[in-house]
């Protein structure tokens, strides 16, 4: 019988019923847990709480390591909610750590599903849920699991977990480095450890890959097609195929589960990145180099207005601006056009941009519009002017360059993925809607400063009165580069 109200619950048959359910979480999620409208876990969530209760039956000590790689909207976060409400009520004094691919995705979905699932637990007043802790209120210091956003320089925040009971828990597992994967693993030496792993299989290597591989026989694995489930969108995951092909390895890993073949979906490495924004550059390295500005022009709500001023091989701003008109964004532009004199100012032409343009070149203003919809210059190998822009980039962050050290340039970076199409296999950049699906924001700041990479720029010579501007085809002597 389940209460709802800790008044009229006698807590001999309350604690019986937490008792029965300690080497059982499905039962736990069914007697403990109030579904809304009747629900129940999907099939692929009974058989792994099921998994967990056959593996502790057998061996109460029993160290479970679980690894599940799938489609997209499977109800993972939903999961890990109800396997860490389990193991806390069940645990005493467990000790536990969540993280995910990205500060965003923990905090905006893994972290918040808990607080959703919490409240509907019948003895939510057990526990208390802050933004980075999840505790016994009784015993806070002891008896608590912990949302820690991962950092390769300092790995040191997942180790030293020592408890009777120990809990880990990745969600987008195939993200998280090697580095963090490791000083995990020092925790399983403890019995009754429990290490879960969920993801999109977004690379081809690594450690997430080498639950499914290399490391198989140490992990219980299941790969699952999103279109098996029932909670997830049938329309987009058909528009997915449909888009990029039933064997694109964009299906293969955002439907199918299963891992891509050309190695990794994510656009642009993560240590290009890293090495871009602990790099710093002398000015007598850019100071001779075109100064430019890419103008990223908010749509939604959500999103931001970005002005970004690059100079050759260093990003020198990044201005962010919410809720601005396009009257208010154009003056903002005018006011950074004054203050930096850029050779050229990329603006985003789509939508609300066009607004933005029009004043600005309505003021004598030297703007280059840009539509990332248009064909790109490199038709063989970028499918729009979009997947161009951010090829050039991609290929940029691979120097020796220097970008601000700003949390949300870095996530809107690393964060895209791409495919390729399926009749020229043209580079294809995942869609803005398609990330923000995934948990992630729409890439502003990295819209900006791909914008910069919209068509190549001259070097400036101020001190020598040459021209600056664009490079443009009929202005090169060709036969003297030869």
């Amino acid at each position: 019988m389940v209460y709802s109200d800790k008044t009229i619950q006698p807590e001999v048959d309350f604690r019986k019923q937490i008792i029965a359910c300690r080497h059982d979480p499905y039962r736990f999620v069914r007697t403990l847990i109030k579904f809304p409208d009747g629900g129940k876990p999907d099939s692929w969530q009974t058989e792994q709480l099921n998994r967990i209760r056959d593996a502790l039956e057998q061996d109460k000590l029993a160290v479970i390591r679980e690894a599940v790689s799938s489609g997209h909207g499977i109800g993972k976060s939903a999961l890990v909610a109800w396997i860490i409400l389990w193991a806390m009520s069940t645990k005493p004094h467990l000790a536990g750590i969540v993280t995910a691919n990205t500060e965003a995705q923990l905090r905006t979905k893994t972290w918040r599903e808990l607080s959703v699932w919490h409240k509907r637990c019948i003895h939510h007043y057990w526990f208390q849920w802050t933004a980075t802790k999840f505790y016994q209120v009784q015993n806070p210091e002891t008896w608590f699991i912990s949302a820690i956003p991962w950092s390769e320089s300092r790995p040191e925040a997942f180790a030293g977990l020592h408890a009777d009971h120990v809990l880990i828990l990745y969600d987008e597992a195939s993200a998280i480095p090697d580095a963090i994967w490791e000083v995990s693993e020092g925790a399983m030496t403890t019995p009754r450890a429990m290490w879960f792993c969920y993801g999109n299989p977004t690379r081809n290597t690594g450690r997430f890959r080498e639950c499914f591989g290399k490391f198989k026989h140490r992990w219980n694995h299941t790969q699952i097609d999103s279109r098996t489930c029932k909670m997830t969108n049938d329309e987009q995951l058909s528009q997915w195929v449909d888009d990029y092909g039933e064997d694109s390895d964009f299906v293969r890993v955002r439907v199918k589960g299963e891992f891509p073949r050309a190695g990794s979906l994510q656009f642009i490495p993560s240590d290009h990145v890293a090495n871009a924004r602990s790099r710093t550059i002398e000015h007598s390295v850019y100071f001779h180099m075109p100064v430019l500005l890419g103008v990223d022009v908010a749509r939604f709500g959500d999103d931001q207005s970005i002005i970004l001023v690059r100079q050759g091989r260093k990003v020198l701003h990044i201005f962010k601006y919410r809720n601005l008109n396009t009257v208010q964004l154009s003056a903002r532009v005018i006011e950074k056009t004054q203050q930096f004199k850029p050779v050229c100012t990329f603006v985003d032409v789509i939508g609300i941009g066009a607004g933005v343009v029009d004043q600005l070149v309505e003021l004598g203003y030297r703007i280059q519009e840009v539509n990332a919809a248009n064909k790109s210059d490199d038709e063989e190998r970028y499918l729009n002017k979009r997947a161009e822009m951010w090829g050039r980039m991609k290929d940029w962050l691979a120097g020796e360059v220097d970008i601000p050290d700003d949390p949300e340039l870095a996530d809107d970076l690393t964060g895209l993925e791409y495919g390729y199409t399926a009749t020229k296999f043209q580079v294809q950049l995942e869609k803005k809607e398609d990330m923000k699906r995934r948990g992630l924001s729409s890439p502003d700041c990295g819209d900006a400063l791909a914008l910069t990479f919209a068509e190549h720029v001259a070097p400036s010579f101020h001190e020598h009165g040459e021209r600056d501007g664009l490079i443009l085809p009929d202005e090169i002597d060709w036969e003297e580069s030869e």
